[in-house]
């Protein structure tokens, strides 16, 4: 009898600490209206690195280091790739970008799904939303956004991990201007 309770309770207290990291996640994301970082972008082997911030719903602005004055805006509707050379310009809503720049839509998803402890440190969820399989990452220690992979338009494969992480900053609201084509 005492091993069946002893059972009971442990399932119940890992049970218990699951749902405490989720409700921890969720939390932090409901209380961050925007940030800004540091971010490392491996594309199908190709390393770029740079700054960016992120404003809650769908707006985020990266600076890309040291390549040709690269950038990347999305204003909530339309997202920019712009360098010195050349400019493409997409819908944000047929890009994984979408979704990873919509709290709300994270929050509910993070809810129904299973988290994974990818070590100590990294709590993982895979989202598979309309042909779309992204896996979000977050500390197990600050609960904070801290990556991505996601297979992008292209069909290449992206991961991007981000560092330096500040939060609730006041941002300048023309950093999300989709710049012009010149």
């Amino acid at each position: 009898m005492f091993k069946y309770y002893s059972i009971i309770f442990l399932i119940t207290l890992i049970t218990n600490s699951n749902a405490e990291i989720k409700d921890k996640i969720i939390l932090n994301l409901k209380e961050t209206d925007n940030m800004d970082f540091k971010f490392e972008q491996n594309i199908n082997g190709k390393i770029e690195n740079g700054n960016c911030t992120i404003e809650y719903p769908k707006k985020i602005f990266c600076k890309y280091a040291r390549s040709n004055n690269k950038i990347l805006v999305s204003n909530g509707k339309s997202l920019v790739v712009k360098t010195r050379t050349s400019y493409y310009r997409y819908p944000l809503e047929k890009t994984p970008l979408n979704l990873i720049l919509d709290k709300n839509f994270l929050v509910n998803k993070i809810r129904d799904l299973k988290e994974r402890i990818v070590d100590a440190n990294i709590i993982n969820f895979t989202i598979i939303e309309k042909d779309n399989e992204i896996n979000i990452f977050f500390d197990n220690q600050t609960f904070d956004l801290i990556g991505w992979q996601n297979t992008d338009i292209y069909q290449n494969f992206n991961m991007t991990f981000i560092s330096s992480i500040r939060k609730n900053r006041i941002i300048t609201k023309n950093l999300f201007i989709i710049p012009s084509q010149n």
